[in-house]
């Protein structure tokens, strides 16, 4: 008899997790998870700096100056 997962359902079908792919069930819903990443799906929430005030924060470097 198996003992019960106590990690949590997998994000991506709800199927018991599997401590080797964690927190997903399988290398397929990891492999989901990571696609939905690079198309852009997910996204992580950002405040935008306004572009006047983005100036203040750009340097300007002059053409004439020697770098290092």
């Amino acid at each position: 008899m198996t003992e019960p997962s106590t990690l949590p359902p997998c994000p991506i079908c709800g199927q018991p997790a599997q401590a080797r792919y964690r927190p997903f069930c399988s290398r397929r819903c990891a492999d989901v998870d990571l696609g939905r990443w690079f198309s852009g799906q997910y996204r992580v929430p950002s405040t935008e700096i306004a572009p006047d005030a983005d100036e203040k924060y750009t340097r300007r470097v002059d053409p004439d100056d020697e770098v290092g």
